[in-house]
C-alpha cells in the first residue's frame, strides 16, 4: 500500500480573511485560481460540512470528495474519497483504496498584513512533483486576485 506524503504550502495575502476565504470557494474565483492544476477546473456540490463535492475538469474527470469540516474564515478540510473518470465515480477500485481517504486542509490566519493561507495535503508519491510545481502558482493567482479586490 503506497504511503501518503504530506505537502505544505502557504501564502501571505494582503487582504482580509473573509475576502480570501470567499475567493477560495467562490465558483468563478475557484475556476481562476485552480486553472494551473487543470484548465477548466470547477466544482459541483457544496462546501457545507458533511456534503459531497466533485472537483472536476473537462471532460468530467476529477475527484469525489466530502467536506470533512468547514469553519468559515478559519478552516476547511476536504476528505478525498475517490476518482471520477469520464463522469463515473470510483471509490472501490484497488487504485483508489491505495490512497483514500486523503485530506486537503486550508487554514486562514489573520496577520497584520492580511491573511496567511496555509495549505496541507496528502498524496501518493506520483503526484508530489506536480503539486510542488502547481500549488505555489495557484496560491500566487489567488493572492493576485484577492489583493486586486482588496485595493478597490
Amino acid at each position: 500500500m503506497p504511503q501518503l506524503q504530506t505537502l505544505k504550502f502557504e501564502a501571505l495575502i494582503e487582504a482580509p480573511v473573509p475576502l480570501v476565504y470567499t475567493a477560495m470557494i467562490d465558483p468563478a474565483d475557484y475556476r481562476e485560481w485552480t486553472r494551473v492544476f487543470a484548465e477548466g477546473s470547477y466544482y459541483e456540490g457544496s462546501w457545507q460540512q458533511g456534503e459531497r463535492i466533485r472537483f472536476l475538469a473537462t471532460p468530467g474527470d476529477g475527484m469525489l470528495s466530502e467536506i470533512a469540516e468547514n469553519r468559515p474564515n478559519e478552516f476547511i478540510s476536504i476528505r478525498h474519497l475517490g476518482m471520477i473518470n469520464n463522469g463515473v465515480e470510483d471509490t472501490t477500485s484497488d487504485a483508489v483504496k491505495a490512497w483514500a481517504p486523503a485530506y486537503e486542509n486550508y487554514r486562514f490566519v489573520a496577520v497584520p498584513q492580511g491573511t496567511r493561507v496555509e495549505v496541507e495535503l496528502q498524496m501518493t508519491a506520483d503526484w508530489v512533483d506536480m503539486m510542488q510545481k502547481t500549488w505555489p502558482q495557484a496560491l500566487l493567482t489567488l493572492k493576485t486576485l484577492c489583493e486586486a479586490r482588496a485595493k478597490r
